[in-house]
C-alpha cells in the first residue's frame, strides 16, 4: 500500500517516525477501501431490492428488525477500538516525545501571513528575548529585542528552514497574526500555530 500512496503523490520519508505514520496512513486507506466496497454493495442492493417495479407502493411502516441498530453498535465499538487503541495511543507516544535541549537543535518558528519566520539561536545555543512591540515586519518581523543579552548572535531567514541530517529538531511554533498550519510534509510533521 505504500508504494500505492507514493505513486499517488506520497513524498520520500525523511524522518525516524515517518514509517509509522505510513504505516497508519496505509492502515486508514485500507479501512477506507473496505468501507468503500461495503457501502457500494449496500447501495446497489438497496437500490435493487427497493425498485419501483418490485415494490410499487410506499411502505410507511418502517423497519420491522433490529439489524440496523445492531450494525450502528458495532459500528460504534469498531470506531472507538480505532480511536483509543490506535489513535489516541500512537498520539500521546508522538506528543511526548520532546526531544531535550541538549540533545536536540532548538528553533523558533514565527508564523505571520505568507511568511514564515524561522529564528535560530546562533552559535551560543541561547535565544535572545523577543517582545510583541518590537514587531516590525520589514526590519524586526520576530519581534527579537537586540539589547537583550544573548541576542547579539541570532539571526533569523524567512520562509528557508536549514536543519541538520541526523539530529533531532525541537520547533516552538507561534504566530503574529492569524491561524496557520505548519507543514513539513518529508518530515511528516503538520501543526497548527495559534
Amino acid at each position: 500500500m505504500i508504494d500505492i500512496l507514493h505513486k499517488l503523490g506520497l513524498p520520500i520519508n525523511m524522518s525516524v517516525q515517518g514509517a509509522a505514520i505510513d504505516e497508519i496512513n496505509a492502515i486508514v486507506h485500507w479501512l477506507m477501501l473496505v468501507l468503500f466496497i461495503g457501502w457500494g454493495i449496500f447501495f446497489i442492493v438497496s437500490l435493487v431490492k427497493f425498485r419501483a417495479s418490485k415494490n410499487a407502493k410506499a411502505d410507511y411502516t418502517g423497519v420491522k428488525s433490529h439489524l440496523s441498530s445492531l450494525l450502528e453498535a458495532v459500528v460504534a465499538v469498531v470506531e472507538i477500538v480505532i480511536l483509543f487503541g490506535f489513535a489516541f495511543p500512537i498520539w500521546a507516544n508522538r506528543v511526548i516525545d520532546v526531544p531535550p535541549s541538549d540533545e536536540s537543535v532548538h528553533l523558533r518558528v514565527v508564523a505571520q501571513q505568507f511568511a514564515w519566520n524561522i529564528h535560530y539561536p546562533g552559535p551560543d545555543g541561547k535565544f535572545g528575548n523577543t517582545r510583541a512591540d518590537l514587531v516590525d515586519e520589514q526590519e524586526n518581523p520576530i519581534g527579537l529585542d537586540r539589547s537583550s543579552d544573548n541576542a547579539s548572535d541570532d539571526f533569523y531567514t524567512v520562509n528557508q528552514l536549514h536543519v541538520p541530517v541526523n539530529k533531532k529538531i525541537r520547533i516552538d511554533l507561534t504566530s503574529l497574526d492569524v491561524i496557520h498550519s505548519f507543514t513539513l510534509t518529508e518530515l511528516r510533521v503538520k501543526q497548527d500555530a495559534i
